[in-house]
């Protein structure tokens, strides 16, 4: 069938049951819908269920239904040109769990402040660019060794080096877009293998952060511009692609590509995006593909 449920849950916690999947049929079927017999990417953690006859939403709030309140992440995607050719990721609170400018106003005793203005940043309730240049202004005058002791309290997303891995052993073209620091991108290049990386540059003088970012400030549309430059020069269209971030500042790319993918987003964002992921880690993003355990490098 061409549309596809997928259901997933974090590997690391509970797992998928037959009992659920079974539930999810049933009402589905109970709504109308024709419903396929249930197809298993990964025992306990991914499912695929194929219907039609059925409108999203409804499928959405049935499954929804059934499942009770269970943390399981329902993702309606399309079985036509299901493998993504390129992927466009966010870094931070996405590829890594932090956010670096708040690391490094903590360690800089700056107070909760610059961690809010973030947030609301994030949520789309402040202009990107200018709550960007707000934050930074905060940090002048702060010695440049700031910005690896910030470094040092980098941690992974789960799941991302088992994305990286299995995307590149796959052939997908690797980008890391962030309207965060070039300081940090470049790190997170190396270490997990993107193909290339874009990001704002903090201008250091006289081994001091100056506390200014070099313009034009990469934001919203630079992502969306960066995503559609990529899919040229890889001879491919934005159908071909995969983007994923949390924040205001991904949604013209998560709204522009052929699978756009909220991760753990902000509320204004998972309220905008098509597909959401709240309960997986980043390997959601091989089974919203269709990849099979069989498929996935690294996982344990």
């Amino acid at each position: 069938m061409q549309n596809l449920l997928t259901l997933i849950v974090d590997p690391h916690g509970s797992a998928l049951s037959e009992r659920m999947v079974g539930a999810v049929r049933d009402a589905l079927a109970l709504a109308g819908a024709k419903v396929a017999k249930p197809d298993w990417l990964d025992q306990g953690i991914a499912c695929d269920i194929g219907y039609e006859r059925l409108g999203r939403e409804a499928v959405i709030k049935a499954a929804e239904t059934a499942l009770r309140g269970a943390p399981v992440d329902l993702l309606l995607v399309d079985a036509e040109n299901r493998r993504k050719k390129v992927l466009v990721a966010d870094m931070e609170s996405t590829i890594i769990r932090n956010e670096m400018i708040d690391e490094l106003a903590e360690i800089a005793n700056l107070g909760p402040g610059i961690a809010d203005i973030t947030r609301r940043a994030m949520n789309g309730e402040l202009n990107f660019d200018t709550a960007l240049r707000e934050r930074v202004a905060l940090l002048k005058g702060l010695p440049d060794d700031l910005l690896d002791r910030a470094g040092s309290n980098i941690k992974l997303m789960p799941g991302a080096s088992t994305l990286l891995r299995t995307l590149k052993h796959h052939g997908v073209y690797c980008a890391l877009v962030s309207g965060g620091f070039d300081h940090y991108t470049r790190r997170i290049q190396a270490e997990l293998g993107f193909d290339e990386q874009q990001a704002n540059h903090l201008v250091v003088t006289f081994d001091k952060l100056a506390g200014t970012v070099r313009e034009p400030i990469l934001g919203r549309d630079a992502k969306l511009q960066a995503m559609q430059r990529i899919a040229t020069q890889q001879g491919v269209t934005d159908a071909d692609c995969l983007t994923v971030g949390d924040g205001a500042n991904d949604l013209s790319m998560l709204l522009a590509a052929g699978m756009g993918i909220a991760f753990r987003a902000k509320p204004n964002v998972r309220a905008q995006a098509r597909l959401n992921v709240r309960h997986g880690d980043l390997t959601a993003l091989l089974y919203a593909q269709g990849y099979r355990r069989a498929d996935i490098i690294g996982r344990a």
